[in-house]
């Protein structure tokens, strides 16, 4: 474990708010609109194939950027990183105020995942930082804030839907964002960057492949990967059950809420050791696992909601104690690197999963590609990491600083 930072011991808990309040930001801007578009799916046109990709689109932005704005935050610290990034987000959200079609609503999901891709990464590295030895404590509480905004972003996004379609959505969504960004620019302490030695290509790579990174790394994409899916197919597995938009949303809700509550207590649990993370992880997905099953082979509403609630559980287990894993394995001076870096799996999870499910629902249907993600999450357990290694441990030889 790493010890608190020396030069911020006494940051009082209200300035981690803000950073909280970004990755629910994130977390309800993605599955607002991610569940509305599964909800009205039908309504508005879409193929499942369509569905699939415009729920994958805000995640395969993020692929590209979140490793580059994760070293942007390194360099010149993460609050103006956090702080741009939210002002990005709500810019484009406004695009989603003439989104009547899909070509729009692709644009604006597009950019807002742009715009995530810079706030999402630098706020956990924050979080990080902040945090000292209180890692899994710490990213429980964040974890639980976005798992916040899984819950009420599919409930507001349908009444906002329901009100004024999806331009009362983005209009609200670019009022959240800009109201973050001006709490974070209000609260949120500036990190200075740290002293970095310089890496070569090897080094990078070697980082990048050590069973400490690549192993959490995985665990994080195959979890989102079945966030990513379900919170947009198990809406309209409930649709095809004869709920209405209402009902619908309301199973991404269930799934959000029970990962909300579980995470705070898992963090506190790895905090006072009384879980281990890779016992930890694997219990996660294979819950996770379980209940995509059971969403696949079960027919009826009270199934889904069963799996909704198996499925949140399941990523409330194995998403802090992944993230808690990485910070501890992560020297402070490149948290926004390796948060960044690992995002970026975590994106192409999130981006994979509703593709996987959509492509192979449109060759055999949807419970032959839920059936295929239950296959892949489980498949994930292998990669969970044994142990964690220190984080002065597998560093290089300090060189020419950069």
């Amino acid at each position: 474990m790493k010890a608190p930072e020396a030069d911020h011991p006494d940051i009082p808990a209200s300035q981690r708010w803000p950073l909280y309040a970004a990755g629910f930001t994130t977390a309800f801007g993605a599955h607002a609109v991610a569940a509305g578009l599964g909800a009205e799916s039908a309504d508005i046109g879409l193929s499942l194939l369509t569905l699939g990709i415009l729920l994958a689109l805000y995640d395969v932005a993020e692929v590209f950027l979140k490793p580059v704005f994760g070293a942007l935050s390194d360099r010149i610290g993460p609050k103006p990183v956090i702080v741009g990034g939210l002002v990005a987000f709500s810019a484009a959200s406004l695009i989603g105020l003439w989104a009547d079609q899909p070509a729009l609503l692709a644009a604006a999901r597009l950019g807002q995942g742009m715009a995530a891709s810079a706030f999402s990464p630098a706020s956990s590295a924050s979080v990080a930082r902040l945090a000292g030895g209180k890692t899994g404590h710490y990213f429980g509480r964040y974890g639980s804030w976005k798992g916040l905004g899984y819950a009420v972003g599919p409930l507001l996004g349908a009444l906002a839907i329901i009100l004024g379609g999806f331009s009362l959505l983005f209009g609200i969504l670019a009022a959240l964002g800009l109201a973050v960004a001006v709490w974070a620019l209000a609260s949120v302490p500036r990190l200075q960057p740290l002293p970095r030695p310089r890496y070569t290509i090897v080094d990078v790579w070697r980082q990048s492949t050590e069973r400490s990174f690549l192993g959490p790394t995985l665990v994080l994409a195959a979890a989102t990967g079945a966030l990513g899916a379900t919170v947009g197919f198990l809406p309209a597995l409930a649709a095809r059950e004869g709920l209405g938009t209402g009902g619908s949303v309301a199973v991404v809700t269930v799934l959000a809420v029970a990962s909300a509550l579980i995470q705070p207590r898992v963090g506190r649990l790895r905090h006072h050791g009384r879980i281990v993370d890779r016992p930890g992880m694997v219990a996660g997905l294979l819950a996770i696992s379980a209940g995509t099953l059971m969403a696949a082979a079960l027919s009826g509403a009270v199934w889904i909601y069963c799996a909704a609630v198996l499925i949140g559980v399941g990523i409330g287990v194995s998403t802090p104690l992944a993230f808690a894993h990485l910070a501890d394995a992560t020297p402070p001076e490149r948290l926004g690197r390796t948060m960044g870096t690992a995002e970026l799996g975590r994106e192409l999870g999130d981006a994979g999963g509703p593709l996987l499910v959509g492509g192979v629902a449109v060759a055999a249907g949807l419970p032959w590609g839920l059936g295929a993600l239950a296959l892949v999450v489980g498949a994930a357990t292998f990669a969970a990491p044994s142990h964690t290694k220190a984080a002065a441990g597998d560093e290089p030889a300090p060189r020419t600083p950069s």
